[in-house]
């Protein structure tokens, strides 16, 4: 709305000042648009010192005043809208009754792409999970008919050394015997063990990662090398600069024969 008005108002200052806007009414044979004779006689300029656009004005659509479109549509201002059909052809309106096609159509590319994205999303998503043979080694299945009381076996799980022993009944109550408030990480054996026959450890040194040898120590369970640390028949820390007892891994009972780690 500003700016119809201002160009209002700077048309009529140039009707004023006797300045004339360009007009259609005379086009030279080189195509050059330069003012109409009526407006140089009253503006008293010559057509030479007045700038010309090179442009055909066979171009412009004729209206009804003879006003260039630009002056006539400032002159006459409207809330109608015309489009200019000289030189295209308007097409009319589609059919109503192949709308619905229409929009079947559209929602059916729609759809497609939205499960071509969810697609794309979802295997982005699975490739970052863990293959088969990953998952194969984040749990070993051990076989407990080979393991004979009192023996005890390492195993292999995800790098590190597991310790399963078959305890006997001789060592089940010996960790049972121990006082609990007397040890540096106090813990009972019941919780440490989810059948008492059988203990299974973590063999890595809570201290600075040394594994630790079976059936050694001062207190019949395991003893590291490397800085003296003793642990007893639960794993417990009983001497020595480990801070911790020796880690129970993540286990279960698959069978009276076999067990899960991990």
């Amino acid at each position: 709305m500003a700016l119809r008005r201002a160009g209002q108002s700077l048309a009529g200052r140039l009707w004023q000042n006797g300045l004339a806007p360009l007009s259609v009414a005379s086009v030279k044979p080189t195509g050059v648009l330069c003012l109409h004779e009526d407006d140089q006689n009253r503006s008293n300029v010559s057509a030479a010192s007045i700038p010309c656009r090179g442009f055909a004005t066979s171009e412009l659509a004729p209206t009804p005043t003879g006003l260039p479109p630009t002056i006539h549509a400032l002159k006459n201002p409207t809330a109608e809208i015309m489009y200019d059909e000289s030189s295209h052809e308007r097409f009319p309106l589609g059919d109503p009754s192949k709308r619905a096609f229409t929009y079947f159509v559209l929602t059916g590319g729609r759809f497609i792409y939205a499960s071509a994205l969810r697609l794309a999303v979802l295997k982005f998503i699975l490739s970052m999970s863990a293959s088969k043979d990953v998952l194969a080694m984040a749990s070993l299945e051990v076989d407990l008919t080979k393991i004979e009381p009192g023996q005890t076996i390492t195993v292999k799980w995800r790098g590190k050394p597991v310790f399963i022993k078959r305890r006997t009944e001789e060592d089940i109550d010996l960790a049972n015997q121990v006082n609990v408030k007397e040890l540096r990480d106090p813990q009972t054996d019941s919780e440490r063990t989810q059948n008492p026959e059988w203990l299974v450890l973590v063999g890595v040194c809570t201290h600075l990662g040394c594994v630790p040898l079976p059936n050694a120590g001062d207190y019949h369970g395991w003893f590291c090398p490397c800085h003296g640390s003793h642990y007893d028949g639960s794993g417990r820390v009983r001497k020595g600069p480990a801070p911790l007892n020796l880690e129970v891994p993540e286990y279960k009972f698959l069978s009276e024969e076999m067990l899960l780690v991990g």
